[in-house]
């Protein structure tokens, strides 16, 4: 029983040392169902889906770290969490980058 004991504790504090991996939805799905009523062109002061230029600019600007921030926190118009409740930072930066294309 002892050694099972250390054997979880051990296995627990080594688990606590890598980061949790989790699966990131499919960036045009989450476009479709959260994103795409402001970046399909509808609101003005959203950058459109494709419009590389528009996109590399800002993603050059201000980094991805701050660009996934303004998604999580709201900024300007867009609202917090850009309207995706179950999406991740990860979630967020591939559907970034799949509009930046």
């Amino acid at each position: 029983m002892k050694k099972l004991l250390i054997a979880l504790s051990m296995a627990t504090f080594a688990s606590a040392f890598v980061a949790p991996v989790s699966a990131a939805q499919d960036p045009e799905a989450v476009f479709t169902r959260a994103c795409g009523a402001c970046h399909n062109g509808q609101l003005p002061t959203a950058p459109k889906k494709g419009d590389t230029a528009v996109w590399q600019q800002r993603i050059e600007e201000k980094g991805m770290e701050t660009l996934v921030q303004h998604v999580t926190n709201g900024f300007n118009a867009m609202p917090p969490r850009g309207l995706c409740m179950d999406c991740s930072a990860e979630d967020y930066q591939a559907v970034i980058e799949w509009m930046a294309k």
